[in-house]
């Protein structure tokens, strides 16, 4: 079975260190902001990662890799249905993984403090 990874959670928790240990295809919005090797976020194209993100996820169903892992913040609920539809046409199953920071690790992005406790509060979970 092909297997959808999409692991959640805020910045700092470890979704892209347990991302590249799952093996399989890796794809974040983040990785749209890198630039020669350095991370520069724009705000103003924070929609246009998020397009790159699902094209690349779909890229890879398309061609049938056992495993993708997406990480993403997805704080929402309704910021994963796009990835649920792409795992419904190319035939995945998805497992939704919820990342938290228990080891007191570091946020590499510089996301203000301010800005992570919003994202906090906003944090959906569905456990049924």
């Amino acid at each position: 079975m092909k297997e959808l990874y999409l692991l959640r959670g805020l910045p700092g928790s470890g979704k892209s260190t347990i991302a590249k240990s799952l093996a399989g295809c890796h794809v974040e919005a983040d990785m749209y902001f890198m630039n020669d090797g350095r991370y520069k976020f724009d705000a103003s194209k924070l929609s246009e990662a998020h397009n790159f993100c699902q094209n690349r996820a779909a890229s890879y169903m398309h061609t049938n890799w056992p495993r993708v892992v997406v990480s993403n913040t997805f704080t929402q609920e309704w910021e994963m249905e796009a990835y649920y539809e792409l795992a419904k046409k190319y035939g995945y199953m998805v497992f939704s993984l919820v990342v938290e920071n228990r080891h007191g690790g570091v946020n590499k992005h510089m996301v203000p403090d301010e800005i992570i406790e919003k994202m906090e509060t906003r944090f959906e979970t569905k456990l049924k």
